[in-house]
C-alpha cells in the first residue's frame, strides 16, 4: 500500500504519490495535475526552486489557485504556471498549507463524547481555529438522528458516513475554553486570510467552500485565542492557561506530518507530561507509538484517529467518513 512520502523525497515521487493516494477518488483535477507534474521535468525544475518543505502539491496548487490559475487539464495549467511562476513561487514561500476543514469536527465529536467535561480544547496547527468549535456545528451521522447544538440549529451541518460501532453521542460536548497554536495564525475576519483558506480547498469541493464561509462566520462572532509559534515551544505554556475545572484535550489533524522525526518525538513526550487527553488524527506512519489497525478495512489516504495513543478509528481526511475499530 502506497502512503504519503516525506518532504525529502524527489519531487516527481511526491506528486505521483499525492495523485495516487490523496487525490484519487477525491479530486480528478488535482490527480491529473499531480500526475502531469510528476512526468514533466521542466515543471519539476521550477518547483525545485522552492525549499523542500514548500514543494508539496497542496501548497503549490493552492498558491496557483490564489493567483488565478485556470481549472482544467494539465496542458492549460502548465502553460499558465510557467508564465506566472514568479508570483506563484512568492506566494508558496510566504504561505503554508493550512487546510482548516470544519468538517473534521465530525471525526472528533465521538471521541470527545467519552471524555468527562466540561472541556478545554487546545488545537495544535489550528490555522484560523475552525475546528475549535465542535459544539457550535450540527452533525448528521449515518443511521443516527441529527445532532445539534443545545437549543438551536447551526448554520453548519456536517455529514459523516459511519461504519463500525461509532459512539455517536446524544448531545454535544460542553466547551468552556478554546485556544490554538500555529506558525502562521489566520483570522477569518481578514479577507486575505479567508481567500487563502478558500484557495486550499480542492477544485471540485464546492460543499467545502460553502461550509468554509458559514463556519468562518461562526468563528468570527467569537474568535478563539490563537498564539503564533512553534508547537513544541508554545504548547506547555498555553496548556497551563486552561481552566483547572475543565478537562484539557490537546488535538491535531494532519499537522505533525510536517515535523521531522525528532520534533515529533519531542511533541509526544510533552503531551505525555500534560494533564488531560490527547486526540490525534494523522497518517498511519506519522505518530510514533500507535499500533495501527490494518486488520480493519481502510483506504490508503485514511487518517488514524487515536485517543491517548490508542487507535479509535480510520478517518477520511476531510471528515466525510469514520470507521470505528473494535478493541483488539
Amino acid at each position: 500500500m502506497r502512503t504519503s512520502v516525506d518532504s525529502h523525497a524527489p519531487t516527481a515521487e511526491r506528486y505521483r504519490v499525492f495523485a495516487e493516494v490523496e487525490a484519487r477518488g477525491m479530486s480528478a483535477t488535482y490527480e491529473g495535475l499531480a500526475l502531469g507534474v510528476a512526468d514533466d521535468p521542466a515543471t519539476i525544475r521550477l518547483i525545485d526552486e522552492l525549499p523542500p518543505a514548500k514543494r508539496q502539491p497542496n501548497l503549490v496548487f493552492g498558491a496557483a489557485r490564489l493567483r488565478g490559475a485556470p481549472v482544467g487539464g494539465y496542458g492549460m495549467f502548465r502553460d499558465w504556471l510557467h508564465e506566472n511562476w514568479r508570483e506563484v513561487r512568492a506566494t508558496a514561500e510566504s504561505h503554508a498549507t493550512q487546510t482548516n476543514e470544519a468538517a473534521r469536527c465530525a471525526l472528533h465529536v465521538p471521541a470527545l463524547a467519552g471524555i468527562p467535561g466540561p472541556l478545554a480544547l487546545l488545537e495544535v496547527g489550528t490555522a484560523a481555529g475552525l475546528c475549535l468549535y465542535p459544539d457550535r456545528y450540527g452533525y448528521r451521522y449515518q443511521g443516527h438522528p441529527q445532532l445539534d447544538p443545545a437549543g438551536r440549529r447551526s448554520s453548519v451541518v456536517l455529514d459523516c458516513a459511519t461504519a463500525g460501532s461509532v459512539p455517536v453521542p446524544d448531545r454535544l460536548p460542553e466547551v468552556v475554553w478554546r485556544a490554538g497554536i500555529d506558525l502562521n495564525p489566520l483570522d477569518v475576519r481578514d479577507p486575505d486570510d479567508l481567500a487563502w483558506l478558500d484557495a486550499l480547498i480542492w477544485p471540485e469541493h464546492e460543499d467545502r467552500r460553502e461550509r468554509l464561509r458559514a463556519a468562518a462566520a461562526i468563528v468570527a462572532s467569537d474568535p478563539p485565542r490563537i498564539v503564533a509559534g512553534d508547537l513544541n515551544e508554545r504548547l506547555a505554556a498555553l496548556a497551563a492557561e486552561a481552566p483547572r475545572e475543565a478537562t484539557l484535550v490537546v488535538f491535531h489533524t494532519a499537522v505533525i506530518m510536517y515535523l521531522d522525526e525528532a520534533a515529533r518525538a519531542r511533541f509526544v513526550d510533552t503531551l505525555q507530561h500534560l494533564p488531560g487527553h490527547w486526540l490525534s488524527a494523522e497518517a498511519r506512519t506519522i505518530v510514533p507509538g500507535i499500533r495501527v489497525r490494518d486488520d480493519v478495512p481502510n483506504d490508503s489516504s485514511d487518517l488514524v484517529l487515536a485517543l491517548d495513543g490508542e487507535q479509535l478509528a480510520w478517518a477520511q481526511p476531510h471528515g466525510r467518513a469514520l470507521r470505528w475499530v473494535d478493541t483488539p
